[in-house]
């Protein structure tokens, strides 16, 4: 008897999406709250059928990469570059004002310094998905805005190595670090900097030489495979090399394929389906959320929500502001990042 499963995930999960995707347009708000309201009615926290989460999540991996890939394919490397003067310094500020914040707020409600600072750490950073979905729908993805809210979430996910090799030194349980800070902070930049120069040397010389030979059979099926498996293997890889997120491997890999001629005809004919895995990413985030936790934790979601939709935002805008950016700019960016990944 074959294993229904991943059919009866993916079917209902879509079906979901489609049917409250289909409302949330009609009462005039985003597409993606119809998208997570599938998934809490196909999770495990509400009555009826229940989709495997498992199976959920990892095809909604597979849209993620396809996504970001895409999105990758269509920026531009240079214009990236000429904004890291807002963006890096933009988002070490807004990362660690935010995670100060709700550190301080949830200390005060008895929480240890360490849940914390780790919390705070959590929803300082921003997701690349949502704010690509976000500014497509309102054209501003290939604008100046977009350039910086992207770079932005693409800073945010390179201080994540850092953060994640950093927390089992500094919270050790026993308080003993089995290797200093400075190491941990040397990985994590031997790391980011064998990312980026990997991304240089794959889009100037393997990657356009590689899909010529295949362009050459003149074969689309070929040339779709070919794309699709740069642009998966590029993610996977940076995500067990590096240690970087799937996303983060797949806009860099749509970078590199970008740098070729060939960017145009895979942005055409390599994403099939893209965007119906990319639902899939919103429905399996619905699935985690339990109605139950608005019960017995009421003060730390308020809280949780005062830092993602009033400190980070307000701490973006003034940062961008600073760094002499207009406010026409400066606040949708600002409401862009207010969300979490």
């Amino acid at each position: 008897m074959h294993d229904l499963t991943v059919i009866l995930t993916f079917t209902s999960g879509l079906a979901a999406a489609l049917v409250l995707g289909f409302l949330a347009h009609k009462l005039r708000i985003s597409v993606i709250a119809g998208y997570l309201l599938a998934g809490i009615l196909v999770g495990p926290f509400t009555p009826g059928f229940v989709a495997n989460h498992a199976v959920a999540e990892q095809l909604a991996e597979i849209g993620v990469i396809l996504l970001l890939f895409g999105i990758g394919l269509r920026f531009h490397l240079d214009e990236m570059i000429s904004m890291w003067r807002i963006v890096v310094p933009g988002a070490l500020i807004q990362s660690a004002m935010s995670t100060g914040a709700l550190a301080v707020i949830v200390h005060l409600m008895g929480w240890s310094w360490s849940a914390g600072i780790i919390l705070g750490m959590a929803v300082s950073v921003a997701s690349t998905v949502v704010m690509a979905l976000v500014l497509a729908e309102r054209h501003d993805l290939h604008s100046q805005i977009g350039y910086i809210a992207i770079g932005w979430t693409v800073v945010e996910d390179l201080l994540t190595i850092a953060i994640l090799l950093l927390l089992p030194i500094v919270f050790a349980p026993d308080g003993a670090a089995s290797q200093s800070v400075g190491a941990a902070l040397g990985i994590a930049g031997i790391k980011i900097a064998s990312l980026m120069i990997a991304v240089v040397l794959l889009g100037r010389w393997v990657i356009p030489g590689a899909l010529r030979r295949i362009e050459r059979t003149r074969s689309r099926e070929l040339f779709t495979l070919a794309v699709l498996v740069l642009a998966l293997g590029i993610a996977v890889g940076s995500a067990e090399l590096f240690g970087v997120s799937m996303a983060l491997g797949a806009f860099l890999a749509g970078l590199a394929v970008g740098r070729s001629e060939f960017a145009a005809r895979a942005a055409l004919d390599a994403v099939p389906m893209r965007d119906a895995f990319a639902v899939l990413f919103f429905v399996s985030v619905g699935m985690l959320f339990n109605p139950r936790s608005l019960i017995e934790t009421p003060i730390a979601i308020l809280a949780v929500l005062a830092v993602v939709l009033m400190i980070k935002p307000l701490v973006a805008v003034f940062t961008v502001r600073l760094l002499g950016v207009p406010m026409a700019t400066a606040a949708p960016i600002g409401a862009a990042l207010s969300q979490i990944g």
